[in-house]
């Protein structure tokens, strides 16, 4: 991803940013310092000024079915969606049944200790549950061994409500991904964790 005078009015000042092919970028800063708008405009929810270019092509011009192809996003927040058994959420977010989307399927479910959860309702998940649910749908949807098409995942504070034990769960599934060659940008706001695990990173303040 390239970025040439990204900005957004009042909120996010012109930046020049390049995200490379696996890498794990990680966007910190204090609250109110723009990370969100950043990353909505990373992933193509948030208008902006500037130019953008996803995979060689510009964001502003991929018709919303090939940007969810491109990219997946995880808000900081997400209202539950109904009364969906978890299961059929994950589904929504693949591209194809195949045997070996149900092997990548049980993969993520084993990392992410949610191999008894496919059939509870969503409603009935606790917060950390919820989270990674969200979690496992957003890499599903990008997978490349379910998604050849998958390039970026954006997260947007991807460790909420989650323990020690299943931030590590989540640090070695997002290894996994970048090694195979999906970019990542997460927002967060430990830097020791950064030291550890960020290739980069991008420090805002004050939406610059």
């Amino acid at each position: 991803m390239q970025c040439q005078g990204v900005s957004v009015a009042g909120r996010l000042t012109p930046a020049d940013l390049t995200l490379n092919q696996g890498e794990r970028v990680h966007l910190v800063g204090p609250n109110g310092a723009g990370k969100s708008t950043l990353l909505s405009v990373l992933a193509g929810l948030l208008p902006a000024r500037g130019g953008i270019q996803l995979a060689g092509e510009a964001l502003t011009s991929l018709p919303g079915a090939t940007l969810a192809q491109l990219r997946a996003w995880l808000p900081q927040q997400h209202a539950v969606p109904g009364t969906l058994p978890v299961w059929h959420y994950l589904r929504m977010h693949m591209t194809q049944a195949a045997p070996v989307t149900d092997s990548v399927l049980a993969d993520i479910l084993t990392q992410l200790s949610l191999q008894d959860k496919l059939t509870r309702n969503l409603r009935q998940l606790s917060g950390g549950e919820w989270q990674r649910v969200r979690l496992a749908a957003v890499v599903l949807q990008i997978h490349p061994a379910i998604n050849p098409r998958g390039r970026l995942l954006v997260l947007d504070e991807p460790m909420t409500a989650l323990d020690v034990a299943q931030q590590h769960a989540v640090d070695r599934l997002l290894a996994q991904l970048c090694q195979a060659g999906i970019a990542i940008i997460a927002s967060g706001h430990d830097l020791n964790h950064s030291l550890r695990h960020a290739d980069r990173v991008w420090l805002m303040h004050q939406a610059r």
